[in-house]
């Protein structure tokens, strides 16, 4: 079957050959752990149940998972081993299971969830570059509780240049309004842990506040100020960005605090921040397969 999931729209028969995400139609995972360094409602006290899938629909300058996204380190998995890997990160206590980069393999997910759903208590989390169709997404509806999308860009002129993503923030943007009425208002547990709900994360770039400032504002305006934010600070150079003009820093702490700045004067009542120093590689997943 020719592969048109995404918004690339390849066309691509990936049984015979990989598509624009350098994928086949059979998934590929690089690890599968416990993994306590994402927001505090969806990490808790045991970890969320993160398994990192090969490949991207992206192709980000400044990846800093370039080795499974853009290199695709990891291995095959059969839909009865993936299945397997849920099960084994509940029964390690795992709060919730996390599918990082999922998006190129939304159509043989489908069945592999809906089988998951059945067996597992623990919600199950879609962690994705939000570069998506609606009409892939309807598909996850009843089979994903939360949703953790990562919205880039607003400029498309910075998204083609640093991801190589035409209309991403048109794509995006719909995909997101797409799982917030899939999964309503937030609704977490008595320890505070997220079972079902939409949080968007914002990763701020150097010399790139204004882009910022406007997703916060169309945020606002087309979800409300009780959306869920997390505002991350964690940007370094990685893989390519010494390509990218202005790129090749880390994040100044004037610019993270003139976002966080628009974030409060906006209204938002719900976000996390993180501090300057998690702009490092000591928190970027060292991928050696485990799990798997």
């Amino acid at each position: 079957m020719k592969c048109n999931a995404c918004p690339f729209e390849c066309n691509i028969d990936r049984s015979l050959k990989p598509g624009r995400c350098r994928a086949t139609d059979e998934i590929e995972v690089a690890q599968a752990q416990l993994h306590f360094w994402e927001e505090p409602p969806v990490s808790g006290t045991r970890g969320s149940g993160t398994i990192f899938f090969s490949h991207c629909n992206l192709r980000c300058k400044f990846c800093q998972n370039y080795d499974i996204s853009q290199e695709g380190f990891g291995k095959r998995v059969s839909p009865e081993k993936l299945l397997e890997i849920m099960l084994n990160l509940e029964s390690q206590g795992a709060h919730n299971i996390n599918l990082v980069t999922p998006t190129h393999y939304s159509l043989q997910l489908l069945p592999i969830l809906a089988e998951a759903k059945k067996k597992l208590i623990i919600p199950i989390l879609w962690n994705s570059n939000a570069y998506e169709k609606v009409e892939t997404l309807r598909q996850l509806s009843g089979l994903v509780s939360i949703y953790l999308p990562d919205l880039k860009y607003y400029s498309d002129e910075i998204a083609r240049k640093f991801s190589s993503a035409p209309d991403y923030f048109r794509f995006a943007s719909q995909a997101i309004l797409e799982m917030k009425r899939q999964v309503g208002k937030n609704i977490y547990d008595e320890q505070g842990i997220i079972q079902k709900g939409l949080i968007i994360r914002h990763l701020i770039l150097p010399g790139q506040t204004d882009d910022s400032k406007r997703i916060l504002t169309w945020i606002k305006e087309n979800l409300g100020t009780d959306t869920s934010i997390s505002l991350m600070a964690q940007y370094y150079p990685a893989y390519q960005a010494s390509a990218l003009p202005g790129m090749n820093r880390r994040l100044l702490p004037s610019e993270y605090q003139e976002v966080k700045e628009h974030f409060l004067a906006l209204g938002f009542e719900h976000g996390f921040c993180q501090q300057i120093s998690s702009a490092s590689a000591d928190y970027t997943p060292d991928f050696e397969g485990k799990g798997l």
